[in-house]
């Protein structure tokens, strides 16, 4: 992937060597934004359960029922916090991050007014070693990447891009942007309305099975809207090399939720899943690589 010569966000917060105290602004993140897991909430459970032998759903069931009862009766409203300067690292993966964070800034600035006629606010992109706090409660390394709608931000400790290469065999610079893109996915349904609306709707669920459904929708969504970010990005800077799609679709593979639970225990339960089966993921990233469209990404109309 060529990035070198993008653009550098300056919405970055670079909070890496900064000590962590504890505290924080209470429990764990609404990670994903709708009573769901993050996209390396998921990986990072996964790995987990697959070392230790156990059933993948324990952990992830225990870490969303925790989230949940956080997450009760909170709407996704933004919630003002002392803010931090914000400026580009200069360390290498510092600036990969600011230049992807910077071609997601300038791509949803022309295509989010162009096709639903809204202007994209920029989301801050806050890096952190082992722990920081976010308005969601306390960011830690093995939650993964999340996005926080509550103050807007993503939180990203970049450790998490080796465990992908290292356990995952879904490492490659084009696969770390679709996981960094895949949380502004999370920004835009964000201003699209759609967490807020999902959000209720998980609080008036009739069962888990019916909140998990929801959850899933959201993550595939920003799945797709990862896609149409990377359409746009080729179309505008002709920034992909060979293998990097394949890269992206590995990602994805090696994330889905059957997947992961197949490893620990040899079988699936689909009315777990929060984030959508291997093939589900794989379908809906190309639908928005192949489409850039916004519409094309609406997976509450399937």
């Amino acid at each position: 992937m060529r990035w070198e010569d993008a653009r550098r966000s300056e919405n970055i917060e670079d909070r890496r060597g900064e000590e962590y105290a504890g505290g924080g602004f209470g429990g764990g993140p609404m990670m994903g934004g709708a009573g769901g897991l993050g996209l390396g909430t998921m990986v990072i459970l996964g790995i987990i359960a697959y070392a230790l032998g156990i059933d993948p759903r324990i952990l992830i069931g225990g870490a969303e029922m925790f989230n949940n009862v956080r997450g009760g009766g909170q709407t996704v409203e933004r919630v003002q916090r002392p803010e931090r300067q914000t400026t580009a690292p200069t360390d290498q993966i510092g600036q990969f991050v600011a230049a992807i964070v910077g071609q997601n800034e300038d791509v949803w600035a022309e295509q989010l007014p162009a096709q639903k006629g809204l202007k994209f606010q920029p989301a801050r992109l806050v890096m952190f070693d082992g722990a920081t706090e976010s308005a969601c409660g306390t960011a830690q390394s093995a939650m993964g990447p999340f996005y926080c709608p509550l103050d807007r931000k993503i939180y990203l400790d970049t450790s998490f891009f080796n465990d992908m290469k290292r356990k995952l065999g879904g490492g490659g610079e084009f696969a770390y942007a679709y996981v960094i893109s895949h949380e502004m996915g999370h920004h835009l349904e964000n201003l699209l309305g759609i967490l807020p609306k999902v959000q209720r709707a998980q609080q008036q669920a009739s069962s888990q099975a019916q909140a998990n459904a929801l959850s899933v929708r959201v993550e595939l969504m920003a799945d797709c809207l990862a896609g149409v970010w990377a359409a746009h990005s080729q179309r505008k800077w002709q920034n992909l090399e060979t293998g990097d799609i394949e890269q992206a679709i590995r990602t994805a593979q090696a994330i889905g939720d059957d997947r992961l639970q197949k490893a620990s225990r040899g079988f699936a339960v689909p009315d777990s899943f929060t984030h959508g089966s291997s093939a589900q993921r794989v379908e809906w990233l190309q639908r928005g690589l192949k489409s850039g469209d916004i519409d094309s990404c609406n997976t509450f109309s399937r």
